[in-house]
């Protein structure tokens, strides 16, 4: 089933979640802040939403959808199993 376009408030969110800008989201994704704000107020074609969205989900969005449509950060991938865990490996 394929993916429904984010909202706005769902991109508003996203941003804010990263703590990135628009100009930010905007260099990471190649995409123009124009494209970041009509996808933010809803008028955006569904091509740069896509594009906004690609542009989120690579930072690390995942979009929820479904009874409560929403953001989160998509959990992070360790390389260390907890087993591995000692004071040597700590940031």
């Amino acid at each position: 089933m394929p993916s429904l376009p984010p909202s706005g408030r769902q991109i508003a969110a996203a941003l804010a979640l990263l703590g990135k800008s628009r100009a930010e989201l905007a260099a990471l994704g190649g995409i123009s802040e124009l494209e970041i704000a009509a996808a933010e107020s809803g008028a955006a074609g569904d091509a740069a939403l896509d594009e906004v969205r690609r542009a989120l989900e690579a930072a690390g969005i995942e979009f929820l959808q479904g009874g409560a449509p929403g953001v989160r950060l998509r959990p992070a991938t360790s390389s260390l199993r907890p087993s591995d865990l000692n004071a040597s490996n700590d940031d």
